[in-house]
């Protein structure tokens, strides 16, 4: 009986051993198989893609070394100021902006703490008006005459100044809420009006003001009324200069520091997703300092202070791009830099709208325009992404590059590694998927280039949208093959978009330059473009949006649309996403409608 069931057990245990061995065998077959086919799809990519032009040897898009004597990052200050060391997943970086003296003198805590006192549902005086007998005065303004509601209602304005946004969120004022003086209105009428016929008359509403809303009272004796501004929080422009003067040398550091030709910050440059990469939170409140600090100027009617301020928010564009080859340049990096050019132009425009640039000034800023292109910056990070994409993946293991972007900063601990199995599942992955990956990475990054057109300088919206569909197939049909390349896929369109529009307003900045300088050298906008050129500007910018080509013509650029306006003004405009003229037609939404210059 012993015998027998030892028999019984052995056989099971040999028929197990058998199992356990051809499984093991079908598993590594498929092992090497997957392996193998991963492999060979990986080289065959490589081999298509690069005989179109791309490069996907990572090693190719590290940066020479510079002299150091001519490199920013080596200037005095500039390298704790504006690079960060950290590992993907990290948030130490956040922590700079505190850290280093630059971000303290630059922390806008005190600004907001003086706007927010000065908000009070308290409110101030602005004018008063006062009704006489049109019997005993000859002259004056007249009640119910809409010139006089007009003249009253600047006059208010006057009284209580201009007033700005600033890139942080706080409003600026030209003057304190102390120096508002109410003026002293009287007004011609053969009655006393009612309240409500002095607010129909005056249409108070019309008073465009962020410093807080308008309102009219009447006064105690029932015969006059009074104008009143219920301030919400504000800074002066004085108040705001004098703060941030406080950053003045380091400002003259950073301007010292431009004059170096390169900008390569020191790290190990092998390993792409832990390249030292510029301290965006740093280079952020930066810019929207600058731009503060312009819009004060302009508040105080000093263009050439704000010129100054200005051109430093320009020139930091520089930080971004890894001058002069932009290698490595990052997707982040390169998106930062076309935001902080669209505050740059926006400042710009803020300046026009003003009516406070003057032909020195707009000779610098027209110059400053024609120095821009952000395309090729944006381009050259499309192209870096794959190389470092497959670097990673085949340099990192699955789980590691799985879990990047929630990896805390301190790395995790061995026993959270062990409690989280997700962590090890990857663990099995075969490395042909990797490859596999990685050829999906390769190709369909490849793609993006569709969208651009660098023959004629402009982008097509409708190959950058196919490329958004196809990315999203993937995304929607995940398979060994995909699950990983799926999560490097950027939003493309969106960036492409703010790309092609920021790159529109310096394009229309350029142009608007040298309309303002026709203005003032003539009185009058011209009847086309074509007369500002070569006077006021060498070469007219085309549109950066293709659109349809021109009957007869092969041709995909096209100018920008330009005409004058019956109120003296002009209409300067791009066909934007939709490649249709809307004629001038403005949407919120930036696929739809086109893209406007604002005067």
């Amino acid at each position: 009986m012993e015998t027998e069931r030892a028999q019984k057990n052995w056989r099971i245990l040999r028929r197990s051993l058998i199992g356990v061995a051809i499984l093991a065998t079908l598993i590594a077959i498929f092992y090497t198989e997957e392996d193998w086919r991963g492999k060979r799809a990986w080289e065959n990519c490589k081999r298509e893609l690069e005989a179109k032009g791309a490069v996907l040897d990572w090693d190719k898009f590290i940066p020479a070394t510079v002299p150091d004597d001519q490199n920013f990052f080596k200037a005095p200050g500039m390298a704790n100021w504006f690079v960060t060391h950290h590992t993907v997943g990290s948030l130490a970086f956040t922590a700079e902006y505190k850290m280093n003296e630059l971000g303290q003198h630059l922390d806008p805590k005190y600004p907001f703490d003086v706007a927010s006192r000065n908000g009070s549902n308290s409110p101030v005086v602005i004018a008063g008006l006062f009704f006489t007998s049109p019997v005993s005065v000859e002259t004056g303004l007249r009640f119910g005459d809409p010139a006089a509601g007009t003249q009253i209602r600047n006059l208010v304005k006057d009284v209580i100044g201009q007033s700005a946004n600033g890139a942080q969120g706080l409003t600026l004022s030209a003057k304190t809420l102390s120096q508002i003086k109410p003026e002293q209105i009287r007004v011609l009428a053969s009655s006393i009006p009612s309240s409500d016929e002095v607010v129909a008359f005056l249409n108070v509403t019309d008073v465009a003001t962020n410093l807080g809303p308008v309102r009219i009272e009447t006064g105690i004796d029932n015969k006059s009324f009074r104008v009143l501004l219920v301030p919400r929080p504000s800074i002066s422009a004085a108040d705001y200069l004098a703060w941030s003067d406080r950053a003045e040398g380091d400002f003259n550091l950073i301007r010292e520091a431009l004059k170096r030709p390169y900008a390569r910050m020191d790290g190990d440059y092998t390993r792409p997703f832990e390249i030292p990469t510029p301290n965006f939170v740093m280079t952020r409140a930066l810019a929207q300092t600058l731009d503060q600090r312009t819009k004060c100027y302009l508040l105080l009617g000093q263009p050439e202070k704000a010129l100054n301020e200005l051109t430093l928010l320009n020139d930091s564009r520089r930080l971004l791009e890894g001058a002069p080859t932009g290698e490595p340049m990052t997707l982040v990096a390169a998106m930062i830099n076309v935001a902080i050019t669209g505050l740059y132009v926006n400042t710009i425009a803020d300046g026009f709208q003003r009516q406070a640039w003057q032909e020195p000034q707009l000779i610098v800023l027209q110059e400053q325009l024609a120095g821009i292109n952000l395309v090729p910056s944006v381009v050259q990070a499309f192209a870096a992404k794959p190389a470092a994409e497959c670097r990673t993946l085949e340099t990192t293991s699955i789980r590691n590059f799985m879990f990047m972007p929630y990896a805390p900063a301190g790395g995790r601990s061995a026993w959270q590694k062990i409690r989280d199995l997700r962590f090890h599942t990857f663990d099995l992955v075969p490395q042909g998927w990797i490859y596999q990956n990685m050829a999906t990475v390769a190709r369909l990054d490849a793609r993006q280039f569709d969208g651009f057109d660098a023959e004629n300088g402009t982008i097509l919206p409708d190959k950058v949208e196919d490329w958004k569909n196809e990315a999203e197939k993937f995304k929607s049909h995940l398979s060994p093959y995909t699950f990983v390349a799926v999560i490097g896929l950027p939003d493309l369109t969106r960036a492409v978009q703010i790309l092609a529009y920021n790159q529109t307003l310096v394009n229309e900045g350029r142009i608007v330059c040298a309309l303002e300088r026709y203005h003032l050298a003539h009185g009058e906008y011209p009847e086309t473009l074509d007369a500002l050129v070569p006077q006021f500007i060498e070469k007219l910018p085309h549109d950066i949006i293709s659109g349809p080509p021109s009957q007869g013509s092969g041709a995909t650029s096209q100018p920008l649309h330009y005409r004058r306006t019956d109120n003296g003004k002009f209409l300067l405009y791009s066909i934007g996403w939709n490649e249709t003229d809307d004629g001038g037609q403005i949407s919120e939404d930036r696929k739809i409608g086109d893209w406007v210059w604002k005067n």
